[in-house]
């Protein structure tokens, strides 16, 4: 999961180099927090949201398989 988050959040950004994804692991639910450049940020996020909306679900719909819930945070 955290390499599907990697490429899609490096094909979205001027500095790939850049992006990192940390993972906290819980009992009932995965973590992944995704640092970008912070100039990067809004093409990460998008208009009113959108992009990481769809991110988002692109990523759930992954880890179906998963019992644990998947949650990504985008970090500052």
């Amino acid at each position: 999961m955290k390499e599907l988050i990697l490429v899609i959040a490096r094909a979205l950004v001027d500095h790939p180099d850049q992006v990192q994804v940390q993972v906290k692991d819980d009992d009932r639910s995965t973590i992944y927090e995704l640092s970008v450049h912070p100039e990067d940020i809004g093409k990460i996020i998008g208009k009113q949201g959108r992009i990481a909306k769809a991110m988002r679900t692109v990523v759930t719909s992954a880890s179906v398989k998963s019992s644990k819930r998947v949650i990504v945070d985008i970090m500052s």
